[in-house]
């Protein structure tokens, strides 16, 4: 399964993050300079949820900020109870 929403379709993106050494200038020191620059993921906060799709109830990867933005239709509560032991 990939890290893909099912419904607004975000997924893994590639960037980088930059190490900076020093202090600076304003500071006191002789200024900040870039020491690495390192490739890094930024991945979507997916969560596994049962849903209903296309009228079936099923589990997707969902984006926390798509349950959050209520976009996503939960199944009903079970109402079954067992029956009473005679």
């Amino acid at each position: 399964m990939s890290r893909v929403c099912h419904f607004s379709g975000k997924g893994t993106k590639s960037g980088g993050s930059i190490c900076r050494r020093g202090l600076a200038k304003k500071y006191g020191g002789v200024g900040s300079r870039i020491i690495a620059r390192n490739k890094r993921k930024f991945r979507p906060n997916l969560q596994r949820v049962r849903a209903v799709v296309d009228g079936k109830v099923c589990r997707v990867l969902v984006a926390t900020s798509e349950l959050k933005k209520g976009k996503i239709v939960r199944p009903l509560k079970r109402t079954w109870k067992p029956e009473a032991a005679e």
